[in-house]
């Protein structure tokens, strides 16, 4: 990976880091969860300007009035479709 990628600062690993311990803090739970919102460099989706905020718990704006959604959103609605697809693999 580049540095893009990787990240520096307020974009690096360790501040991934911390958003995923947050994460599991406010009740995320599911590890697959987890480990898909710390692989995602979301710094890369948002301007240049808002590069450090963009693991922060926060909505961003993106261009054209669109918005990347904040990271307890993303996690907790993930996490609830695995557990009703998990719940319904299980009944059939």
């Amino acid at each position: 990976m580049n540095a893009t990628l990787n990240g520096i600062g307020m974009t690096s690993q360790r501040t991934r880091t911390r958003m995923i311990e947050r994460l599991r803090e406010q009740g995320i739970r599911d590890e697959r969860v987890l480990t898909a919102i710390a692989a995602v460099p979301r710094h890369i989706f948002v301007g240049e300007a808002l590069a450090h905020r963009a693991y922060e718990d926060t909505a961003l704006p993106l261009v054209l009035g669109q918005t990347i959604s904040q990271p307890y959103v993303v996690a907790r609605m993930i996490e609830l479709l695995l557990a009703g697809r998990d719940g319904l693999g299980k009944t059939l």
